[in-house]
């Protein structure tokens, strides 16, 4: 007898849509997965479930779950079999219905809008999945045990929650009363070996000219401002740049949330802390900036910048810790110098407009600026060093840019990248015993 038959539902008929009787067998996996979880758990000992090997514990699942089919007369296949096992496995040791998406290397994030509306990001373009939980306290319940892996919490009383998963996956949820429609969760993934250099000239997004001004830079201790939106690929760039970092320095690292990979063997990691229910205990990115000027630094590489650490920083690379990284949102290699000026005014400084201008163009010697296009891919659109300031105008001067010539016939962004001017940093570049190659425009 068929799933569906059991259920009280009506077969396909021959001729009728396939994508339809696959969906409504879904369903019925779904259903009669969830109508068996709560029998089946009930004859687990969860004390001596958590002392079992994964393997183990498998094996005693489809013992269980053997059992209670028997119990309950059900003809279930082979198949259905295997999936409820790995359902129940799922909510016991992962993370409930997403846990397949999770283990999929080709997905970069998942994004649940609610119990039944799960989408992901595959190739930089978003797509729905058939995937969803039984209901919004299911939801709540799989995102509690996730963050409690943690030490977070959330529920009524805190119901915005932000953290990180042991691999290092960036989790964000929010409940109701917050959600109106019900819980959300977002989860940002990070490759289990993070992008080199290669990776990147052969996606498109620079070429081997940037690749090889950037090392050159980063080894002459220029100090490089990452600019770009939400999800555009600054961490990435900031691991790519950090490799370049010679491995007898000591570096610092700040960070909302430990991303950063360094390979280097003299790196300290620091990661802030959010306030506890109370208000109390938090530590800001800013109080590890300050910190990490006491821990004898070579480098200080900022996760992102987007406050009051911002002072401490430049200060930073303005007092012998220049060749620092950091990222900041921005849309412009001239709004991330709009976007500086304004957050040191917000740091309640008493500096004149033209004071911070000269701490910002002092302090900095590389802007890079990276997109994520229509396509999906994400590319270096400018790269810029910061030239002479006027007043409280920096001048910007463009090295590296990407044009657009198109779009092709599936969608894909047509350009190339180009170099606009010499670098004007070859002084320090030679200082360093380094030096970079004349200019030649570059296909992309």
């Amino acid at each position: 007898m068929r799933l569906a038959e059991r259920l009280g539902r009506p077969s396909a008929q021959p001729g009728q849509a396939s994508a339809s009787f696959v969906q409504d067998s879904a369903r019925d996996l779904a259903s009669i997965t969830a109508g068996l979880h709560s029998r089946i758990l009930d004859k687990l000992d969860l004390a001596v479930v958590a002392q079992l090997s994964a393997e183990d514990l498998r094996t005693r699942l489809k013992i269980i779950v053997e059992q209670v089919i028997l119990a309950e007369r059900l003809a279930v296949s082979d198949s259905e079999r295997e999936a409820v096992v790995v359902s129940v496995l799922d909510e016991l040791t992962g993370h409930g219905p997403i846990e397949t998406l999770l283990n999929d290397p080709t997905i970069s994030d998942v994004l649940v809008n609610g119990y039944d509306k799960v989408f992901i990001e595959r190739a930089g373009k978003l797509v729905k999945v058939d995937v969803r939980f039984r209901d919004d306290r299911h939801l709540i319940h799989t995102i509690q045990r996730m963050v409690a892996k943690v030490g977070r919490r959330v529920d009524e009383s805190s119901p915005m929650v932000d953290a990180r998963l042991p691999d290092g996956s960036r989790v964000n949820a929010i409940i109701p009363p917050l959600a109106v429609d019900g819980p959300s969760l977002s989860i940002r993934r990070f490759g289990s070996k993070p992008l080199e250099a290669k990776d990147l000239v052969r996606n498109g997004a620079m070429t081997e000219e940037m690749v090889r001004y950037l090392e050159i830079a980063v080894k002459a201790k220029c100090s490089i401002l990452i600019a770009g939106g939400t999800g555009a690929g600054k961490t990435t760039l900031l691991n790519m740049l950090s490799a370049y970092i010679p491995s007898d320095e000591r570096i610092i690292s700040a960070e909302d949330a430990a991303e950063l990979r360094m390979l280097q063997p003299h790196v300290v990691r620091l990661e802030a802390r959010p306030p506890n229910l109370e208000g109390k205990g938090e530590v800001t990115i800013r109080d590890l900036v300050r910190n990490a000027l006491r821990m004898r630094p070579d480098r200080i590489v900022v996760g992102e910048v987007r406050g009051g650490e911002v002072l401490d920083m430049l200060q930073a690379m303005n007092t012998g810790h220049d060749g620092s990284l950091a990222t900041i949102h921005a849309n412009s290699a001239e709004d991330a110098v709009s976007r500086l000026m304004t957050m040191l005014g917000m740091t309640g400084t008493t500096f004149s407009e033209e004071t911070m201008a000269t701490l910002i163009s002092r302090a900095v010697h590389v802007i890079m600026h990276v997109s994520r296009m229509q396509d999906g891919k994400r590319r270096i659109t400018a790269i810029s060093e910061i030239g002479a300031q006027t007043g409280t105008q920096i001048q910007l001067v463009p090295i590296y840019a990407y044009e657009r010539t198109g779009l092709s016939a599936d969608g894909t962004v047509l350009g190339r990248h180009v170099q606009r001017n010499h670098t004007t940093l070859n002084s320090r570049f030679r200082a360093a015993g380094l030096q970079h190659g004349a200019p030649g425009d570059q296909g992309g």
